[in-house]
């Protein structure tokens, strides 16, 4: 059974006894005028007042049924109509200016409270509706994970995925999550949604599930009073000595368990968000810092706080970097490369040619000739190339920039799984928790946007 399904057969279950009789009442699609119509009403009913609070949940809970049982195309429809057609209604809002422009300052605090009330669009209000509903939260951060593969499509969509977003930021402020610890002994629906989640390492089996979770390891998560048994965000730690540089190692299930009070050092191996629809609402920082604060009450041996981390946009600005004009080799690099792979002189880009090929990794010659310069490419992508408002082009890097860690040291062959080439060659990354710099290096990013890095991975970017 599909997340959908299963969260399609959950509210019917809790809706039980509230929503009023609407089966079959709406094709899936939302393709006839008829229905089209029938659902603006719906959508209208539970903006009026009348009845109490017992009819207003029915409406609401009637109104959310109608939208699990639409398929792609009549969800899309219906959120075109909560869009567009509740929006802010301007004449209402003309009034209300009009008002405050005839009458004295002092008189005014009234007339302000109409003018708020007539600024908020009749689909916040709607939305509003479902915090009070059993999964009512759950239905809504759902609901927003369709409407953010729509936001392209107009502006309307936007506007609707910002009020949400909004609201839903109120709802998920960090001072009401609760950090638990996820062992083996969790309940298996739940270690199911983490094999689900997982968006870093793939969990291929229960055995690596438990390996996860084994005594060197820990597994902390935020959850929401609302959604009790929904983890938000999630981390996988692993307690070793000294830096890890390769998952592959970390992971290994026959890798011996050591005693974690021997551990120096707690890996950061794999953050996932388990919510799309919470897209944009960050709460991944104060994950960490709960997190770390957690491992130093329970672990006193504890010094170092690092990641080893993906760098998700390394292969694709490379690849677009030496297919277009501008040189990313050194003359030196270039004729190390043309010699190791036997290219002729005339061979513009030997670096992209040896990347083209399926084999390169495995031959030791060629893969050591390669190293040097893809570290060197990679330093400059991840303390160099920016993005949007001057931030770090990586998206993991600005994650962990924005939380103070500093850029420690670039692993060689970090992830040489079919998709660790995929995202970056191979490579992965160590970012450093200096507890005693968090704050410094955090003013400094998000700041200056000066990026902090060890003397090790800044000489790089001089080779």
């Amino acid at each position: 059974m599909t997340e959908a399904a299963t969260l399609l057969q959950r509210l019917r279950g809790a809706w039980r006894g509230i929503t009023d009789s609407i089966s079959g009442t709406i094709k899936p699609d939302l393709s006839s005028s008829s229905d089209v119509d029938r659902l603006r009403e719906q959508m209208q009913s539970c903006l009026e007042s009348r009845g109490g609070e017992v009819s207003a949940r029915s409406r609401a809970a009637t109104l959310g049924h109608t939208y699990l049982e639409l398929d792609k195309k009549g969800r899309e429809r219906f959120l075109k109509i909560l869009a567009e057609d509740f929006d802010i209604d301007d004449e209402a809002v003309s009034q209300e200016l009009t008002v405050l422009q005839g009458i004295e300052p002092h008189e005014r605090g009234v007339a302000y409270a109409k003018l708020r009330q007539a600024l908020e669009p009749g689909r916040v209000k709607l939305l509003m509706q479902f915090n009070g509903l059993p999964e009512g939260v759950k239905f809504l951060v759902d609901l927003r994970a369709d409407l953010t593969r729509l936001t392209r499509k107009s502006a309307s969509f936007r506007a609707l995925d910002n009020d949400l977003r909004q609201l839903l930021t109120s709802w998920f402020d960090v001072g009401f999550l609760e950090l638990r610890q996820i062992t083996w002994d969790a309940p298996a629906s739940l270690l199911e949604k983490l094999i689900a989640y997982e968006a870093v390492h793939e969990i291929r089996s229960w055995d690596d599930l438990k390996n996860r979770l084994d005594s060197d390891r820990r597994c902390f998560a935020f959850f929401h009073p609302r959604m009790p048994d929904e983890p938000l965000i999630f981390v996988e730690v692993a307690l070793v000595n000294g830096l890890a540089g390769n998952v592959q190692e970390l992971l290994d299930e026959d890798a011996p368990v050591i005693d974690p009070d021997d551990a120096d050092t707690a890996i950061f191996y794999s953050i996932s968000n388990a919510q799309r629809g919470l897209a944009g609402i960050s709460f991944g920082g104060f994950l960490i810092k709960r997190v770390v604060d957690e491992l130093q009450g329970e672990f006193s041996g504890l010094k170092t706080f690092s990641t080893l981390s993906p760098i998700p946009g390394f292969r694709n600005w490379l690849d677009t970097a030496l297919a277009g004009d501008a040189p990313v080799l050194n003359a030196d690099e270039s004729e190390a490369l043309r010699k190791v792979a036997a290219l002729s002189g005339e061979t513009q880009n030997p670096l992209q040619i040896i990347l083209s090929t399926s084999n390169w990794l495995d031959d030791e010659l060629i893969s050591n000739a390669v190293m040097p310069v893809l570290m060197r490419l990679c330093a400059r992508y991840l303390l160099k190339e920016k993005g949007r408002g001057d931030r770090a082009l990586d998206p993991v890097a600005h994650f962990h920039l924005t939380n103070g860690a500093l850029v420690e040291r670039l692993c060689w062959k970090g992830n040489a799984s079919a998709s660790g080439m995929e995202r970056s060659y191979g490579l992965m990354v160590n970012y450093l928790y200096k507890l005693d710099k968090i704050e410094e290096n955090h003013e400094a990013y998000t700041g200056d946007r000066k990026i902090k890095a060890s003397t090790n991975v800044s000489r790089l970017l001089k080779t």
